[in-house]
């Protein structure tokens, strides 16, 4: 098969598709790779690089299009890459379609098949291929809301960890998935006190078992959320259901009971957001006040640290690539429960149910 690694053209994304170590396995495997010129060098991979793992450069954009069966990349095609994608051609990347109706129009139009990395689904019901972008994010959402708490950026002046005579700050995680416990792992260790919100009691109770005693656990609901923005520094929303758009847990007039200066990191941006003031925002631009309160919404957190998240998401993706590659989507998805729940869209028809009803399609 002829496979294509574009250079990413999203707002300050600097990841790649795959590292030069992927592309090796897979010419190694008697398949043909293009990859366009500088498509790695944001993460540290070089022309050079990918040369000698057998790679063959192209430099524009439109020539790994026009000449690939399919297409490995990192984040949904954008406006501009919309018209250069064929009929018939593998889509192999984050798509998050649920957030986007022009999207999802788009692809429908393409006619590509559109597998996406977010809804492959193992048997025991994770989501493999997600899981390193979120461990990613939950841990970088510390990192950049404990900066975001500083007073000359508007925060409320509070050192997440304290200092001896100081109480630390206060963290509040809505979801126990990768996102949370990654995002508590980290807050845990600066110091800061953790509040963790779910409904699954499963996961509540894995936390209470692996997480040190300044990470406390609650069931989550509408009033418990109420309670705890009003004392809570930095609010990190982890919410993810599989495919569909993020609930609002924190509603508009919810920004009232909070401090000014209150941080909230909502890493659910992708699937639209847990916090209805939520917008997309870039890492060039990361951040709006709206009532006092601080909103970081980068949609492509891990992009602020391309070379961790490339090798990361090469490690798990590589092995469904080559069998679509050796095998093609088709037989691929047949013999690959997993893979099989990664299609969206089929030729212009949707096929994950979450999508159509999302959309209201039939």
């Amino acid at each position: 098969m002829i496979v294509g690694i574009p250079k990413e053209i999203k707002n300050n994304e600097s990841r790649v598709g795959i590292t030069p170590a992927g592309v090796f396995e897979l010419v190694k495997n008697n398949h043909t790779v293009y990859v366009q010129s500088n498509a790695g060098e944001g993460s540290g991979f070089f022309n050079d690089d990918y040369k000698l793992a057998g790679a063959i450069i192209l430099d524009t954009i439109n020539e790994v299009y026009s000449k690939s069966e399919m297409i490995v990349k990192v984040k949904e095609p954008i406006a501009e890459e919309y018209d250069l994608i064929q009929k018939g051609q593998i889509l192999f990347t984050y798509f998050h379609f649920a957030s986007s109706e022009p999207l999802t129009k788009a692809m429908i139009k393409s006619k590509a098949i559109c597998i996406a990395y977010e809804t492959v689904e193992d048997e025991e019901g994770t989501l493999p291929l997600l899981t390193p972008m979120s461990e990613v994010a939950g841990r970088l959402a510390i990192q950049q809301g404990a900066k975001y708490l500083e007073k000359p950026v508007k925060g409320r002046g509070v050192l997440l960890g304290g200092v001896p005579g100081v109480t630390p700050g206060k963290v509040l995680v809505l979801g126990a998935g990768v996102v949370g416990i990654q995002a508590a792992k980290m807050a845990a260790g600066l110091g800061a006190h953790v509040t963790i919100l779910d409904v699954n009691m499963k996961r509540l109770r894995y936390v209470n078992d692996v997480m040190p005693p300044h990470v406390v656990t609650e069931f989550s609901t509408e009033l418990n959320i109420r309670k705890h923005i009003k004392t809570h520094d930095l609010i990190i929303g982890g919410v993810l259901l599989k495919g569909a758009k993020a609930p609002y847990l924190i509603k508009r007039d919810m920004l009232k009971e909070m401090r000014p200066g209150t941080v909230i990191v909502d890493v659910a941006v992708d699937q639209g957001g847990c916090v209805e003031t939520t917008r997309p925002t870039t890492h060039e631009d990361p951040v709006y006040i709206i009532d006092d309160v601080v909103h970081y919404c980068v949609a492509n957190m891990p992009g602020a640290v391309p070379y961790t998240s490339t090798v990361a998401l090469t490690n798990v993706t590589l092995p469904y690539a080559l069998k679509l590659a050796n095998l093609g989507w088709e037989a691929a998805c047949e013999k690959d429960a997993s893979l099989k729940k990664g299609l969206n869209i089929i030729s212009g028809k949707v096929v994950y149910k979450e999508i159509l009803e999302t959309f209201d399609m039939e």
